[in-house]
């Protein structure tokens, strides 16, 4: 009877608390609730209000237009519910972003939009958002494409006959097509009717020809000697596909050798002075391969990322003491079509595999076993066995075409598994005062 009254006391004094803090300040106001159930997560009104925010606030700096407050409403609560469906499946796929990825991601996106990290941070609370919020963002769009590439990215199959079919198209041939990065050398004539002035210049752009035969610097020579509207850029035209070279130079630019000056080109504004400073795409292009091989260790349902770290840590430590490469890929890789041959890739190219893979493999010395890096499949060590160069112009062409035959397939099964999984998941909508 006693704890019963004490209760009741308690429970009294309570009420009272709250009708004198409503009387005092007026309308309380409503805590926070659940906007949806997702699977065993959920959508708090907090974070629809506070996505919506961000993303307005983005919208606006970039000077787009508002969709009507219903739109946007709906939509970034499909962003939501889709992000929270694919976080849960990358937490039952052991997918994890340390702190370490996470800060040189952060790092790469300042500079690829040219700031500092004290100026990208500045820029993202000018939004309205800490850095703290934007570092998570970033965190669950890196955990989401990696999921996506390894659910997605299986399904995805290119055949030799699509890649040949897109090689003849008119798209095909354009996208493929040989660029030339142009520098451009002019020595005017100031009467083109005056046969002793004509001869001047000739002679002039004679010898400007043979200093370039010799060796020295095109943009230099360019910057003194050129009479062309470029001459202060170094002579630099940039970058141009065939179709798109300067008419005095469309006859010529297949036979000009790289780094190599044309003849004299005669206009009536003068002589010129053509030079491929560099090339590539087309059949022709001359690449460093390197033969390499690795191992691969998978985080998993059952396998965190940290202990796929550490077990790769391990047999990196086993082939510096004196273990075969070759015997303890076929024994603990991951990657199935390299590991039963020793883990060797044979030739690859760069371009050819996963980001974090080529950047590793180009800058690896020969013979030496790389550090443990982490790539969208998983945790890898690799050793460069031997390099050459070659011409892989056909090989590079065929690639291109298989890399934009698969980006447009990739699309369209993301969206077909992206429908999948949110109609497979548990979605339960709530009112915004939290009742069904």
């Amino acid at each position: 009877m006693l704890l019963k009254n004490i209760l009741f006391r308690c429970l009294t004094l309570t009420m009272l608390f709250l009708l004198t803090l409503s009387t005092a300040y007026g309308k309380v106001k409503p805590l926070d609730h659940v906007l949806v159930i997702v699977d065993d997560d959920i959508v708090m009104v907090s974070e629809l209000e506070a996505r919506i925010k961000t993303i307005t606030a983005r919208l606006k700096a970039q000077g787009t237009a508002l969709p009507p407050a219903s739109v946007m409403s709906e939509r970034v609560l499909d962003q939501l519910i889709l992000e929270s469906i694919q976080l849960q499946m990358a937490e039952r796929n052991g997918l994890r972003v340390d702190d370490n990825q996470l800060n040189e991601t952060m790092q790469n996106i300042a500079k690829r939009n040219g700031y500092t990290l004290d100026e990208f941070q500045e820029e993202i609370k000018s939004e309205g958002v800490t850095y703290n919020e934007a570092r998570e963002q970033i965190r669950r769009e890196l955990l989401i494409s990696r999921l996506q590439q390894r659910q997605v990215d299986r399904k995805v199959r290119v055949t030799d006959k699509e890649v040949e079919t897109f090689l003849a198209s008119s798209e095909g041939k354009r996208r493929t097509a040989t660029e030339y990065y142009l520098g451009h050398i002019l020595v005017s004539i100031s009467d083109p009717a005056n046969p002793v002035i004509v001869e001047e210049a000739r002679k002039r752009a004679e010898g400007i020809v043979a200093e370039l035969n010799n060796g020295a610097d095109f943009k230099q020579t360019a910057v003194a000697k050129s009479d062309g509207r470029n001459a202060l850029q170094g002579g630099v035209i940039g970058w141009r596909k065939e179709n798109e070279v300067p008419s005095i130079a469309a006859d010529i630019i297949q036979t000009l050798k790289v780094g190599k000056p044309s003849e004299l080109l005669r206009t009536p504004s003068g002589f010129h002075i053509m030079s491929v400073l560099d090339k590539r795409g087309g059949k022709e292009q001359l690449v460093k391969q390197f033969n390499v091989r690795h191992i691969l260790i998978k985080p998993s349902e059952v396998r965190t990322e940290q202990e796929a770290k550490t077990i790769i840590e391990q047999l990196r430590e086993r082939i510096i003491s004196g273990d075969d490469f070759a015997a303890i890929a076929k024994a603990h890789s991951e990657d199935p079509v390299s590991a039963i041959s020793g883990g060797d890739l044979e030739w690859v190219s760069p371009g050819e595999m996963v980001p974090a893979f080529d950047d590793i493999m180009q800058h690896s010395k020969v013979g030496e076993i790389s550090e443990p890096f982490l790539s969208d499949f998983g945790w890898h060590i690799l050793q460069v066995q031997d390099t050459r160069m070659e011409d892989l112009g056909n090989r590079i062409q065929a690639n291109q075409a298989r890399r934009v035959i698969h980006r447009r397939k990739y699309d369209e099964e993301l969206t077909l598994w992206l429908r999948e999984i949110r109609e497979e998941a548990f979605i339960e909508f709530k009112y915004r005062d939290g009742s069904e």
